[in-house]
């Protein structure tokens, strides 16, 4: 049985479809990265997951429990990071995690170890004694996953948890999200720091405008993006014969000239299914007196792969 699934998630505000449909299902110890543009609807998505909104038709469930019938069965399985935390004036971190971790429900000793440990997991334990307030934002962002791990849910629901940390803070966001994959919980993070969820997830979904454009395993979705390998070449004279004699080579599908850094490039595309090694571009080109200064295929990766299979819509 998948940990997070929906069936037709439909969210409506007024006349606007914020959610059309969705269908989802994540299996537990998936870390599923949640990318789509601005108003895409993923934070409706994970809004409904965490019990914060009703949706207008279909189901959500965590763990076989619906959501809007059985929150107070989901609530003690679940931890929501939203993108900014809402600090409470005039609390040290200790008080901050002290009093969560009471409305959790934890007795006075499981209280103080599970706040020993999510500021030893977080590393925020020299900064037990801090006003929160004070803390930058990587560290409020951190305290923010000490808070939903006080009572060691199986699920994290992460809403955009590297939005505005500075370099070194993402690094260690990251690094503590991996070490919440390798503890078994399933994960489910939107962000639009492509590159960081293509180390970090095993799963993806894309969203947009409410509808799902693709979920499932990070592989297939690259595979799914290429369109034939695009292989970028530079000669350092005669761009247009360069270009009219590699369209004649059996196998290519597409040339065309680009400027890149002042450079003039020729982006080839090659039917993957036509048999032609990419290496025979190059030798092409000097057999016929060109000179190479750049030979080098295209990767596909995440951030490709969503602007090939995205229309840049909005709900």
């Amino acid at each position: 049985m998948a940990m997070i699934e929906t069936v037709n998630l439909t969210k409506k505000y007024g006349e606007l479809t914020a959610l059309d449909n969705l269908n989802l299902s994540i299996e537990a110890g998936a870390c599923f990265g949640f990318i789509g543009p601005n108003g895409a609807g993923k934070t409706t998505t994970i809004k409904i997951l965490a019990t914060l909104l009703k949706p207008t038709w279909g189901e959500a469930r965590i763990d076989g429990k619906v959501v809007g019938y059985q929150n107070h069965l989901i609530r003690p399985l679940i931890g929501y990071v939203p993108d900014f935390m809402g600090a409470y004036e005039d609390m040290l971190v200790q008080e901050y995690l002290e009093f969560f971790a009471a409305c959790y429900g934890l007795t006075h000793k499981k209280r103080q170890q599970a706040v020993s440990e999510a500021l030893e997991l977080t590393e925020l334990k020299h900064k037990a004694m801090a006003d929160v307030n004070g803390l930058s934002r990587g560290m409020q962002q951190r305290l923010s996953v000490a808070r939903v791990l006080l009572h060691d849910p199986k699920v994290l629901l992460m809403d955009e948890p590297s939005s505005g940390l500075d370099p070194r803070a993402r690094i260690e966001m990251r690094e503590l999200l991996k070490e919440l994959r390798r503890m078994g919980k399933t994960i489910i993070i939107s962000s639009h720091i492509l590159h960081e969820l293509a180390e970090l997830c095993t799963e993806v979904g894309i969203v947009e405008q409410g509808k799902l454009v693709y979920a499932g395993q990070m592989d297939e979705l690259l595979r799914r993006a290429r369109v034939g390998t695009v292989v970028h070449i530079v000669v350092d004279d005669r761009h247009a014969d360069a270009a009219e004699l590699l369209s004649k080579i059996r196998g290519v599908t597409k040339v065309a000239l680009a400027r890149e850094d002042g450079l003039q490039r020729i982006d080839v595309t090659i039917d993957d299914a036509s048999g032609i090694s990419i290496s025979e571009l190059p030798s092409r080109l000097v057999a016929q007196g060109f000179r190479v200064a750049r030979f080098q295929p295209e990767r596909v990766d995440l951030e490709t792969a969503f602007m090939r299979m995205t229309k840049g819509l909005v709900a």
